[in-house]
């Protein structure tokens, strides 16, 4: 009797979450700005953006149903309280530290371009689509070479969802080598990945420097696990900072911001190259899922190079879903993991 109640305890707490009425959806252009809002209900959920200083397309910011930002501001739009480490990590973006021995993960680590870097360069939108709750976003970018020339032709397919408390994002990208090959070197830099706000990062026992009011890094240190509270947990059953280096078919990232609990979710997909991807997520705010990282994550035991041949493609295919108010349980991230699986 007790089971059967907690299942469906679980099974109406799921409905829930997908419950709600029809929300508005629509597209705010703002190119000479450099960015596309994705609005649902008059209130942007999250921006498609190329800034120059970024030297790489990304979602920012990001946020709950509720209106909570659940992307870190550094350095675009610094806040009171943050880290300003790793300047490159802005938003939700995908890219990679070793591409033909380009560093395209990295670039603007050093608060400018790197002249040795990579760049993927945003060049059109090539379509948007509005269906039930649903926002599509259709882009294309060029991955480029110090000397300008194209190693990579990205296309790339959003889908913004509403489903009541909770919102979603699928990322379905192709990159088709030009003439040449182009070769993934094994790095753990890389590949799809997410830099949250300070709330979600997790407690670490460490002292660091934060942002004061005036976005400047204070002259004291305080300890990292003050103001963070959240916590790893992959679909393995691996938890806290024991994830990293690990494999898994999806990871949540659940904390609180203020009085709201947040469940950010990243997903593999099946038809990914190196499934189920490994997992570069870290304490400090970093959630990224590399599938090509294996010789740092298996400490040199395994090696994985992924080589396109000229002309030849490869589609990489992931699902974030953020939560408002509850934390989601496994048995709900398997069900929106299944639909994702069988939807691409």
């Amino acid at each position: 009797m007790k089971k059967s109640l907690v299942l469906l305890f679980l099974l109406f707490q799921f409905t829930f979450l997908l419950q709600g009425q029809d929300v508005k959806v629509q597209f705010a252009n703002h190119e000479a700005e450099r960015r596309i809002d994705i609005l649902f209900d008059g209130k942007v959920f999250t921006s498609y953006c190329w800034p120059e200083n970024v030297y790489k397309p990304i979602l920012y910011p990001v946020y709950t149903s509720s209106g909570t930002e659940i992307t870190r501001g550094f350095p675009l739009k610094p806040r009171e309280g943050e880290r300003n480490d790793h300047i490159h990590q802005v938003g939700i973006w995908l890219n990679y530290g070793k591409v033909n021995g380009l560093d395209f993960w990295g670039n603007g680590s050093k608060g400018f371009k790197d002249p040795a870097g990579g760049e993927i360069k945003h060049l059109n939108i090539e379509g948007e689509g509005l269906g039930n709750n649903e926002a599509i976003l259709k882009t294309s970018e060029s991955w480029l070479k110090p000397d300008r020339k194209e190693l990579l032709a990205e296309k790339t397919e959003y889908h913004f969802i509403a489903r009541g408390s909770l919102r979603i994002i699928d990322r379905i990208t192709t990159l088709t080598a030009k003439d040449t090959a182009v070769v993934f070197s094994d790095t753990k830099e890389g590949m799809f990945g997410i830099r949250v706000a300070r709330e979600l990062e997790l407690p670490v026992n460490e002292n660091v420097a934060l942002l004061d009011a005036e976005g400047k890094p204070s002259a004291q240190k305080v300890p990292a696990a003050n103001g963070a509270a959240g916590n790893y947990h992959s679909s393995k059953g691996v938890d806290g900072e024991a994830v990293w280096g690990t494999r898994a078919e999806w990871m949540n990232l659940y904390g609180t911001i203020g009085k709201e609990k947040i469940s950010v979710v990243v997903c593999d997909h099946p038809k990914n190259p190196g499934y189920p991807t490994y997992w570069h997520a870290r304490g400090y705010g970093l959630f990224a899922a590399n599938p090509f990282g294996w010789t740092d994550f298996t400490k040199g035991k395994e090696t994985f190079n992924f080589t396109l041949k000229p002309d030849e493609a490869a589609t990489f295919r992931y699902r974030v879903i953020i939560s408002s108010g509850v934390h989601l349980s496994d048995e709900e991230i398997n069900n929106l993991k299944e639909e994702f699986d069988n939807k691409y």
